[in-house]
């Protein structure tokens, strides 16, 4: 049983990460040992005149936060390139983009988040580094950053 369970998701984990085209390629059918048989596979056909849809780095990035203590939820405005506060955090944004109207919608940025700390006195000490990388307005869970008290999430990239 506990075979039939693992061949089961190996198989399983093959048909989802894509290596199922990968084993067909090496299984060949008996029947099919003529050459004549065989068939090329279609290529794509470009338009040359259709049109290039590209969107432009946005220069402000809308984000929202949530501080969990209190429960309460702010939209906020980051400068492409400044770095902004929501609370304990300093958040710059060095880069955000947002897809035009003609392609499925998306927004994304990249942030570079830095908690905030003081040395006990009200001295600013060095910030630990909390999160650095890609978020994404259609899936905030995707990589999402992991702080005890704030959560801050993309919403839009403007121009």
């Amino acid at each position: 049983m506990t075979r039939l369970l693992l061949l089961t998701s190996a198989v399983s984990a093959l048909l989802v990460f894509g290596a199922a085209p990968l084993f067909a390629q090496g299984m060949q059918d008996p029947s099919s040992d003529d050459p004549a048989l065989e068939q090329e596979s279609p290529q794509p056909v470009e338009d040359p005149e259709a049109p290039e849809l590209t969107s432009e780095p946005g220069s402000i990035a809308v984000l929202r936060g949530l501080d969990k203590v209190t429960a309460r939820t702010r939209d906020f405005e980051a400068p492409v390139g400044e770095e902004v506060r929501f609370g304990a955090l300093s958040i710059t944004v060095p880069y955000c983009r947002k897809r035009p109207p003609e392609e499925p919608p998306e927004v994304y940025a990249f942030l570079e988040i830095e908690d905030r700390r003081t040395d006990g006195f009200g001295v600013q000490a060095e910030g630990e580094l909390m999160f650095s990388g890609w978020m994404f307005a259609s899936n905030p869970a995707l990589n999402a950053l992991e702080h005890p008290v704030y959560d801050v999430w993309v919403i839009d990239c403007r121009s």
